[in-house]
């Protein structure tokens, strides 16, 4: 087994779950500026959680929809995005095509005298 694989600064830390303010006291190497003053009285550095088991819909047995980075709105915006991207592409590649003369245009060109324009 390699030799200092795992980290060996364990501490407590405070976990709170941002949804419904529920908050447990556990050991981990979570890195964190805040700090919480937990029930007992001392002072421990915070992780701020968007879900936890006391808000996931798998442990509660209720279904609902949380959405707290707006997921599904820049799911929205990029597809968007991209399709006016691609229109913009399509008109300018519509923009910047040649024309190519027509067959009539190629003979009478062909049919001119030396000096003819």
């Amino acid at each position: 087994m390699k030799k200092d694989l795992h980290p060996n600064t364990y501490r407590p830390v405070v976990f709170q779950d941002l949804s419904n303010g529920w908050s447990f006291l556990t050991r981990s190497t979570a890195p964190t500026e805040e700090t919480v003053k937990w029930e007992d009285g001392n002072e421990y550095p915070l992780v701020k959680v968007h879900i936890s088991s006391a808000s996931h819909p798998f442990f509660t047995g209720q279904e609902k929809l949380l959405d707290i980075e707006g997921r599904v709105d820049k799911f929205k915006a990029r597809q968007e995005a991209a399709k006016a991207k691609a229109d913009a592409m399509k008109k300018a590649a519509n923009k910047t095509r040649v024309k190519e003369p027509k067959a009539d245009e190629t003979q009478k060109i062909g049919s001119l005298k030396p000096g003819q324009r």
